[in-house]
Protein backbone atom coordinates (compact mmCIF):
# COMPACT_ATOMS: atom_id res chain seq x y z
CA UNK A 1 0.00 0.00 0.00
CA UNK A 2 1.02 3.72 -1.06
CA UNK A 3 0.89 5.27 2.43
CA UNK A 4 1.89 9.51 2.53
CA UNK A 5 3.24 10.48 6.46
CA UNK A 6 2.64 13.89 7.13
CA UNK A 7 5.81 14.07 8.70
CA UNK A 8 5.60 17.13 11.18
CA UNK A 9 9.40 16.49 12.51
CA UNK A 10 7.94 15.42 16.11
CA UNK A 11 8.52 11.91 17.55
CA UNK A 12 4.78 10.63 16.78
CA UNK A 13 4.62 10.71 12.79
CA UNK A 14 7.97 9.77 12.83
CA UNK A 15 7.40 6.42 14.77
CA UNK A 16 4.39 6.53 12.29
CA UNK A 17 6.73 5.92 9.17
CA UNK A 18 9.13 3.68 11.08
CA UNK A 19 6.14 1.11 11.76
CA UNK A 20 4.36 1.76 8.61
CA UNK A 21 7.39 0.80 6.77
CA UNK A 22 8.37 -2.01 8.83
CA UNK A 23 5.01 -3.52 7.83
CA UNK A 24 5.96 -3.39 4.43
CA UNK A 25 4.18 -0.33 2.72
CA UNK A 26 5.45 2.31 0.11
CA UNK A 27 6.14 4.98 2.62
CA UNK A 28 6.61 8.81 1.57
CA UNK A 29 7.35 11.67 3.93
CA UNK A 30 5.23 15.11 3.31
CA UNK A 31 6.02 17.98 5.58
CA UNK A 32 3.51 21.36 5.44
CA UNK A 33 4.31 24.80 6.03
CA UNK A 34 1.17 26.42 7.22
CA UNK A 35 2.37 29.58 8.98
CA UNK A 36 4.27 32.69 7.85
CA UNK A 37 3.27 35.12 10.15
CA UNK A 38 5.97 35.55 13.23
CA UNK A 39 3.79 38.43 15.11
CA UNK A 40 2.77 37.19 18.91
CA UNK A 41 4.40 34.12 18.43
CA UNK A 42 6.75 33.52 21.46
CA UNK A 43 9.56 32.15 20.19
CA UNK A 44 9.90 34.75 17.35
CA UNK A 45 9.38 32.12 14.44
CA UNK A 46 6.88 29.03 14.05
CA UNK A 47 9.54 26.64 14.35
CA UNK A 48 8.71 25.53 11.30
CA UNK A 49 12.56 25.63 9.80
CA UNK A 50 13.29 23.83 12.56
CA UNK A 51 10.67 21.17 12.09
CA UNK A 52 11.41 20.57 8.52
CA UNK A 53 14.79 20.07 8.70
CA UNK A 54 14.03 17.42 11.04
CA UNK A 55 11.36 15.93 9.30
CA UNK A 56 13.52 15.68 6.16
CA UNK A 57 16.54 13.86 8.38
CA UNK A 58 13.69 10.97 9.70
CA UNK A 59 13.13 10.63 6.26
CA UNK A 60 16.53 10.05 5.22
CA UNK A 61 17.12 8.08 8.00
CA UNK A 62 14.26 5.67 7.20
CA UNK A 63 15.10 5.87 3.48
CA UNK A 64 11.84 7.38 2.13
CA UNK A 65 10.73 10.22 -0.46
CA UNK A 66 10.17 13.65 0.77
CA UNK A 67 8.37 16.24 -0.33
CA UNK A 68 7.22 19.58 0.84
CA UNK A 69 3.92 21.60 0.71
CA UNK A 70 3.40 25.08 1.49
CA UNK A 71 -0.35 25.11 2.62
CA UNK A 72 -0.33 28.74 4.51
CA UNK A 73 -3.04 30.44 2.10
CA UNK A 74 -5.30 27.73 3.08
CA UNK A 75 -4.39 27.55 6.23
CA UNK A 76 -5.14 31.31 6.88
CA UNK A 77 -8.26 31.38 5.20
CA UNK A 78 -10.02 28.08 6.48
CA UNK A 79 -8.18 28.26 10.11
CA UNK A 80 -7.29 31.42 11.17
CA UNK A 81 -9.53 34.04 9.42
CA UNK A 82 -12.12 31.81 11.75
CA UNK A 83 -10.34 32.10 14.42
CA UNK A 84 -10.31 35.76 14.29
CA UNK A 85 -13.62 36.04 13.39
CA UNK A 86 -14.67 33.75 16.11
CA UNK A 87 -12.84 35.81 18.60
CA UNK A 88 -14.32 38.79 17.48
CA UNK A 89 -18.00 38.07 17.84
CA UNK A 90 -16.99 37.19 21.88
CA UNK A 91 -16.69 32.93 20.96
CA UNK A 92 -13.81 30.82 21.82
CA UNK A 93 -12.97 28.28 18.77
CA UNK A 94 -10.68 25.71 18.98
CA UNK A 95 -8.55 26.27 15.82
CA UNK A 96 -6.82 22.27 16.51
CA UNK A 97 -9.73 20.93 15.41
CA UNK A 98 -10.67 23.08 12.37
CA UNK A 99 -6.81 22.57 11.59
CA UNK A 100 -7.62 19.14 11.30
CA UNK A 101 -10.90 19.01 9.68
CA UNK A 102 -9.89 21.59 6.97
CA UNK A 103 -6.05 21.33 6.64
CA UNK A 104 -4.48 17.96 7.50
CA UNK A 105 -7.53 15.76 6.47
CA UNK A 106 -8.83 17.94 3.29
CA UNK A 107 -6.22 19.78 1.35
CA UNK A 108 -3.09 18.46 2.82
CA UNK A 109 -4.98 15.10 2.44
CA UNK A 110 -5.58 15.82 -1.22
CA UNK A 111 -2.36 17.01 -2.20
CA UNK A 112 -0.92 13.72 -0.77
CA UNK A 113 -3.40 11.57 -3.16
CA UNK A 114 -2.53 13.78 -5.81
CA UNK A 115 0.88 12.46 -5.68
CA UNK A 116 -0.97 8.87 -6.29
CA UNK A 117 -0.57 7.71 -2.54
CA UNK A 118 -3.65 5.34 -1.20
CA UNK A 119 -4.30 6.92 2.56
CA UNK A 120 -2.65 9.12 4.53
CA UNK A 121 -1.13 8.19 8.01
CA UNK A 122 -0.54 10.95 10.94
CA UNK A 123 0.44 10.07 14.23
CA UNK A 124 -2.13 11.26 16.45
CA UNK A 125 -3.08 8.91 19.08
CA UNK A 126 -6.21 7.16 18.02
CA UNK A 127 -7.65 4.27 16.37
CA UNK A 128 -9.21 3.67 13.14
CA UNK A 129 -11.37 0.29 13.00
CA UNK A 130 -13.36 -0.46 9.36
CA UNK A 131 -16.61 -2.80 9.73
CA UNK A 132 -18.72 -4.70 7.63
CA UNK A 133 -20.43 -2.21 6.16
CA UNK A 134 -17.32 0.13 4.70
CA UNK A 135 -17.65 2.46 7.66
CA UNK A 136 -14.32 3.20 10.14
CA UNK A 137 -15.33 3.39 13.74
CA UNK A 138 -12.63 6.10 15.27
CA UNK A 139 -11.70 5.08 18.66
CA UNK A 140 -9.84 6.59 21.39
CA UNK A 141 -6.19 6.35 21.42
CA UNK A 142 -4.86 3.25 24.02
CA UNK A 143 -2.75 5.67 26.41
CA UNK A 144 -5.80 7.90 28.43
CA UNK A 145 -2.94 10.75 28.55
CA UNK A 146 -2.44 11.14 25.12
CA UNK A 147 -5.69 9.82 23.49
CA UNK A 148 -6.36 12.86 20.91
CA UNK A 149 -10.03 11.28 18.97
CA UNK A 150 -11.53 14.96 20.61
CA UNK A 151 -9.16 17.16 18.11
CA UNK A 152 -10.59 14.74 15.56
CA UNK A 153 -14.20 15.41 16.02
CA UNK A 154 -15.01 17.00 13.08
CA UNK A 155 -14.04 13.90 10.72
CA UNK A 156 -16.06 12.57 7.98
CA UNK A 157 -16.58 9.08 7.15
CA UNK A 158 -15.08 9.77 3.88
CA UNK A 159 -12.10 11.43 5.46
CA UNK A 160 -11.90 8.62 8.00
CA UNK A 161 -11.80 6.22 4.87
CA UNK A 162 -8.84 7.28 3.75
CA UNK A 163 -6.82 8.36 7.15
CA UNK A 164 -4.45 5.76 8.97
CA UNK A 165 -2.87 6.05 12.68
CA UNK A 166 -0.27 4.13 13.00
CA UNK A 167 0.53 4.67 16.65
CA UNK A 168 -2.62 4.74 18.38
CA UNK A 169 -2.33 1.30 20.05
CA UNK A 170 0.76 2.40 21.85
CA UNK A 171 1.52 4.43 24.49
CA UNK A 172 3.88 7.37 24.83
CA UNK A 173 6.08 5.83 26.77
CA UNK A 174 6.28 3.19 23.43
CA UNK A 175 6.29 5.44 20.75
CA UNK A 176 9.34 7.11 22.77
CA UNK A 177 11.25 4.05 23.21
CA UNK A 178 10.64 2.73 19.23
CA UNK A 179 12.22 6.00 18.27
CA UNK A 180 15.17 5.74 20.53
CA UNK A 181 15.53 2.14 19.35
CA UNK A 182 15.82 3.51 15.69
CA UNK A 183 18.19 6.26 16.65
CA UNK A 184 15.34 8.66 14.85
CA UNK A 185 16.57 12.15 14.79
CA UNK A 186 13.65 13.25 16.56
CA UNK A 187 13.50 10.53 19.58
CA UNK A 188 13.76 13.42 21.93
CA UNK A 189 12.19 16.24 20.69
CA UNK A 190 9.70 17.61 22.71
CA UNK A 191 6.37 17.91 21.89
CA UNK A 192 4.71 20.63 19.91
CA UNK A 193 2.26 23.35 22.15
CA UNK A 194 -0.08 26.02 21.18
CA UNK A 195 -1.68 27.04 18.08
CA UNK A 196 -1.68 23.82 15.66
CA UNK A 197 1.25 25.19 13.11
CA UNK A 198 1.68 28.24 15.00
CA UNK A 199 2.82 27.28 17.90
CA UNK A 200 2.96 28.72 21.29
CA UNK A 201 1.64 31.99 21.31
CA UNK A 202 0.89 35.62 23.44
CA UNK A 203 -3.08 35.39 22.36
CA UNK A 204 -3.71 38.28 23.18
CA UNK A 205 -0.84 39.87 20.93
CA UNK A 206 -1.75 37.39 18.57
CA UNK A 207 -5.05 38.43 18.07
CA UNK A 208 -4.33 42.31 17.42
CA UNK A 209 -2.96 41.65 14.54
CA UNK A 210 -7.07 42.37 13.49
CA UNK A 211 -8.54 42.83 16.92
CA UNK A 212 -8.11 46.08 17.98
CA UNK A 213 -7.24 47.17 21.40
CA UNK A 214 -10.18 48.73 23.57
CA UNK A 215 -10.31 49.38 26.94
CA UNK A 216 -13.41 48.37 29.38
CA UNK A 217 -14.68 47.02 32.56
CA UNK A 218 -14.04 44.18 34.77
CA UNK A 219 -17.04 43.76 36.91
CA UNK A 220 -16.47 41.22 39.59
CA UNK A 221 -20.12 39.13 40.27
CA UNK A 222 -20.33 38.22 44.12
CA UNK A 223 -22.55 34.75 45.33
CA UNK A 224 -25.12 37.20 46.39
CA UNK A 225 -26.59 38.07 42.70
CA UNK A 226 -27.40 34.46 42.11
CA UNK A 227 -29.96 34.85 45.29
CA UNK A 228 -32.34 35.89 41.62
CA UNK A 229 -29.95 35.62 38.93
CA UNK A 230 -30.84 36.96 35.09
CA UNK A 231 -31.10 33.86 32.65
CA UNK A 232 -30.45 34.83 29.20
CA UNK A 233 -33.68 32.71 27.55
CA UNK A 234 -34.15 35.12 25.02
CA UNK A 235 -31.09 33.12 22.99
CA UNK A 236 -33.64 30.22 22.79
CA UNK A 237 -36.45 32.55 21.28
CA UNK A 238 -38.47 29.96 18.82
CA UNK A 239 -36.67 26.77 20.38
CA UNK A 240 -38.49 23.64 20.80
CA UNK A 241 -36.93 21.63 24.20
CA UNK A 242 -38.22 19.20 26.65
CA UNK A 243 -39.25 20.94 30.17
CA UNK A 244 -36.43 22.69 31.59
CA UNK A 245 -34.12 22.21 29.43
CA UNK A 246 -33.78 25.56 27.89
CA UNK A 247 -33.06 26.98 31.52
CA UNK A 248 -30.45 24.84 32.31
CA UNK A 249 -28.71 25.32 29.25
CA UNK A 250 -29.26 29.19 29.07
CA UNK A 251 -26.28 30.99 30.39
CA UNK A 252 -26.47 33.51 33.03
CA UNK A 253 -26.72 37.13 31.88
CA UNK A 254 -25.08 40.56 33.45
CA UNK A 255 -25.11 43.94 33.22
CA UNK A 256 -22.77 46.89 34.48
CA UNK A 257 -24.59 47.05 37.62
CA UNK A 258 -24.70 43.45 38.40
CA UNK A 259 -21.69 43.72 40.58
CA UNK A 260 -18.49 45.98 41.02
CA UNK A 261 -16.03 47.25 38.62
CA UNK A 262 -12.63 45.97 39.82
CA UNK A 263 -10.23 46.71 37.43
CA UNK A 264 -9.53 47.24 33.34
CA UNK A 265 -8.94 44.91 30.80
CA UNK A 266 -7.77 45.67 26.94
CA UNK A 267 -10.53 44.13 25.03
CA UNK A 268 -13.42 41.70 26.24
CA UNK A 269 -12.68 39.98 22.48
CA UNK A 270 -9.56 38.60 24.35
CA UNK A 271 -10.95 37.13 27.43
CA UNK A 272 -12.25 33.54 27.18
CA UNK A 273 -15.04 31.52 29.79
CA UNK A 274 -13.13 30.11 32.60
CA UNK A 275 -9.65 32.26 31.65
CA UNK A 276 -7.78 32.66 34.61
CA UNK A 277 -4.19 33.85 34.09
CA UNK A 278 -4.16 37.88 32.15
CA UNK A 279 -6.85 39.25 34.58
CA UNK A 280 -3.58 40.92 36.51
CA UNK A 281 -6.10 41.93 39.20
CA UNK A 282 -4.89 41.30 42.71
CA UNK A 283 -6.26 41.47 46.64
CA UNK A 284 -8.69 37.81 46.78
CA UNK A 285 -8.07 34.99 48.68
CA UNK A 286 -8.82 32.72 45.79
CA UNK A 287 -8.15 33.50 42.02
CA UNK A 288 -10.25 35.06 39.69
CA UNK A 289 -11.69 33.69 36.45
CA UNK A 290 -13.71 35.41 33.76
CA UNK A 291 -17.62 33.86 34.03
CA UNK A 292 -18.46 36.05 30.91
CA UNK A 293 -17.94 38.81 28.55
CA UNK A 294 -19.47 41.44 26.46
CA UNK A 295 -17.97 42.57 23.65
CA UNK A 296 -20.69 44.24 22.46
CA UNK A 297 -20.35 46.54 25.73
CA UNK A 298 -16.69 45.67 25.99
CA UNK A 299 -17.41 44.14 29.79
CA UNK A 300 -15.61 41.43 31.15
CA UNK A 301 -17.09 39.77 34.34
CA UNK A 302 -15.46 37.83 36.91
CA UNK A 303 -15.77 35.77 40.12
CA UNK A 304 -13.70 34.55 42.62
CA UNK A 305 -12.93 30.47 43.16
CA UNK A 306 -13.18 28.00 40.28
CA UNK A 307 -16.55 26.86 41.91
CA UNK A 308 -18.20 30.12 41.48
CA UNK A 309 -21.43 29.98 40.06
CA UNK A 310 -21.01 31.67 37.32
CA UNK A 311 -18.68 28.55 35.94
CA UNK A 312 -21.23 26.22 36.11
CA UNK A 313 -24.01 25.04 33.59
CA UNK A 314 -25.67 22.10 33.50
CA UNK A 315 -26.93 22.08 29.70
CA UNK A 316 -25.68 23.39 26.59
CA UNK A 317 -26.92 23.81 22.82
CA UNK A 318 -25.80 23.05 19.32
CA UNK A 319 -27.44 24.53 16.66
CA UNK A 320 -28.66 22.13 14.09
CA UNK A 321 -26.12 23.46 11.38
CA UNK A 322 -23.27 22.86 13.71
CA UNK A 323 -24.03 18.91 14.52
CA UNK A 324 -21.75 16.31 12.82
CA UNK A 325 -22.08 12.59 13.30
CA UNK A 326 -18.84 10.86 12.84
CA UNK A 327 -20.83 7.77 12.84
CA UNK A 328 -24.15 8.54 11.29
CA UNK A 329 -25.98 5.37 11.98
CA UNK A 330 -26.27 6.69 15.26
CA UNK A 331 -27.55 10.11 14.47
CA UNK A 332 -30.50 11.21 16.30
CA UNK A 333 -33.73 12.21 14.22
CA UNK A 334 -35.66 14.92 15.68
CA UNK A 335 -37.51 14.01 18.95
CA UNK A 336 -35.34 11.52 19.63
CA UNK A 337 -32.95 11.22 22.57
CA UNK A 338 -29.85 8.95 23.55
CA UNK A 339 -27.40 8.21 26.39
CA UNK A 340 -23.90 8.88 25.60
CA UNK A 341 -20.23 10.63 27.14
CA UNK A 342 -19.62 13.78 26.21
CA UNK A 343 -16.39 16.04 26.89
CA UNK A 344 -15.91 19.71 26.28
CA UNK A 345 -12.68 20.18 25.95
CA UNK A 346 -9.58 18.17 25.35
CA UNK A 347 -8.25 15.41 28.14
CA UNK A 348 -11.72 15.97 30.30
CA UNK A 349 -13.03 13.31 31.50
CA UNK A 350 -15.85 11.62 29.96
CA UNK A 351 -19.70 12.91 31.41
CA UNK A 352 -21.96 11.36 31.37
CA UNK A 353 -25.01 12.95 29.47
CA UNK A 354 -28.53 12.86 27.91
CA UNK A 355 -28.58 14.13 24.23
CA UNK A 356 -32.23 15.43 22.94
CA UNK A 357 -32.24 16.20 18.77
CA UNK A 358 -35.27 19.19 18.21
CA UNK A 359 -36.54 20.81 15.32
CA UNK A 360 -33.69 23.61 15.69
CA UNK A 361 -30.73 21.33 17.63
CA UNK A 362 -29.06 19.66 19.62
CA UNK A 363 -29.47 19.91 23.32
CA UNK A 364 -26.72 17.74 25.69
CA UNK A 365 -28.39 17.60 29.06
CA UNK A 366 -25.55 16.59 31.68
CA UNK A 367 -25.94 14.84 34.80
CA UNK A 368 -23.28 16.65 36.77
CA UNK A 369 -23.01 20.42 36.11
CA UNK A 370 -20.27 21.39 34.29
CA UNK A 371 -17.43 24.15 34.79
CA UNK A 372 -16.57 26.60 31.89
CA UNK A 373 -19.13 25.57 28.95
CA UNK A 374 -17.48 27.81 26.17
CA UNK A 375 -19.52 29.31 23.23
CA UNK A 376 -17.49 28.26 20.07
CA UNK A 377 -15.83 25.28 21.52
CA UNK A 378 -16.57 21.74 20.23
CA UNK A 379 -18.56 19.36 22.65
CA UNK A 380 -17.66 15.50 21.56
CA UNK A 381 -19.54 12.70 22.02
CA UNK A 382 -18.73 8.82 22.87
CA UNK A 383 -19.78 5.73 23.41
CA UNK A 384 -17.78 3.53 24.54
CA UNK A 385 -14.31 4.06 23.19
CA UNK A 386 -15.74 5.28 20.01
CA UNK A 387 -16.40 8.87 18.56
CA UNK A 388 -19.74 9.31 17.86
CA UNK A 389 -20.40 13.01 16.85
CA UNK A 390 -19.59 16.40 17.83
CA UNK A 391 -20.60 20.19 17.58
CA UNK A 392 -19.68 23.90 18.19
CA UNK A 393 -21.44 24.50 21.40
CA UNK A 394 -23.47 28.14 20.62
Amino acid sequence: MNIAVGLSGGVDSSVAALLLKEQGHHVVGLFMQNWHNTEGTLHGYCEWEEERMIAEMVAKKLDIPFHFVDLSETYRQRVVDYMFAEYGRGRTPNPDVLCNREIKFDAFMQYALDLGVDAVATGHYVRSEPVADGRVRLLAGVDPHKDQSYFLCQLSQAQLSKAVFPVGHLHKSQVRQRAAEAALPSAKKKDSQGICFVGKVDLPLFLQQQLAVKEGPVVEIFRSYYDSPYKRLELFDGVDAPAGLIERAAPYGYRLDSGKKIGVHQGAHFYTIGQRKGLGIGGHVKPLFVVDTDVRENIVYVGEGQEHLGLLRSALFIAASDIHWVAPEWALQVGEQGSFEVRIRYRQPLQKAMLYRVPQGLFIDFEQPQRGITPGQFAAWYRGEELIGSGVIF
